[in-house]
């Protein structure tokens, strides 16, 4: 399947990719997995920082195309390394070597949450991440309690991290050009996580889906979203005790507050 059928929009234009690159956390040493390499558009230039670069892209041909290029002239990508395949079937934390690393993505919008969730899987190796998005969704991940775009996403991308929007861009940085928006999001780790005290991959697993199920239909009230899990005079408890209203909604909850209600519940 072609990168355009993918959802992949490539960034051909110079400015746009060295503003990207102004943005980014320098460091010599840092170990760098990109996300959809394409034609190599960011790779040399992350590269050129003395950067070691894992390049993952999961069009054959393209990944054929960049390694046939760093072969051909090792010393313009030096530190290069290009690993073919979906980028969801493979193992990190292996492909880094057990080290840690920072992320940069430019991502197919349609796979952007799958991609981001398997990132966490791994998130106490990653330092930060940085990817090029749809901007609604981006909008989303960085959206506070209370905001209209607060949901599940949100929750969950910030309990691992501190996200922000580094970047707008327009369709015109990128050949062919999208239909919508875009943003460069910049997700330094770690997010509330390391402040809840919520440990180990099981529990962490288990508050997420307590989250999900907490935001499982916007449209009803919180406390009839959890009749599912608890007895509502289990719920009523857990709401005085976090001092929230009976009427109360999911997107009006921060992170501790729903922390604090999985551990009652």
């Amino acid at each position: 399947m072609s990168r355009q059928r993918m959802g992949q929009h490539f960034l051909r234009n110079m400015g746009w990719r060295k503003r990207i690159l102004a943005t980014l956390p320098r460091g010599e040493n840092d170990t760098w997995i990109e996300i959809g390499a394409g034609h190599g558009e960011m790779t040399q230039l992350l590269a050129a920082e003395g950067r070691r670069v894992i390049a993952i892209e999961g069009d054959p041909q393209l990944a054929e195309n960049l390694a046939e290029a760093i072969g051909s002239d090792p010393g313009a990508w030096p530190g290069v390394e290009v690993v073919a395949g979906d980028v969801l079937r493979r193992d990190l934390t292996a492909i880094a070597g057990g080290e840690r690393f920072r992320v940069y993505g430019n991502l197919p919008y349609y796979i952007t949450s799958p991609i981001l969730h398997q990132l966490f899987g791994c998130a106490d190796l990653i330092d930060s991440i940085h990817i090029v998005i749809q901007l609604e969704v981006a909008q989303r991940i960085v959206a506070r309690p209370g905001r209209r775009e607060y949901g599940y996403l949100s929750a969950a991308c910030q309990f691992y991290a501190e996200p922000k929007i580094a970047l707008r861009l327009p369709p015109g940085a990128f050949r062919p050009p999208p239909k919508v928006e875009s943003a460069l999001v910049a997700m330094t780790m770690p997010g509330e996580r390391a402040r809840l005290g919520i440990r180990g991959a099981c529990e962490e697993a288990r508050f997420l889906e307590f989250v999900q199920a907490c935001f499982s239909q916007k449209r009803k009230t919180l406390r009839n979203n959890l009749k599912a899990i608890a007895s509502d005079e289990r719920i009523r408890a857990a709401f005085a005790l976090v001092g929230l209203r009976p009427d109360a909604r999911a997107e009006q909850l921060t992170l501790a507050q729903f922390a604090t209600l999985f551990g009652q519940l």
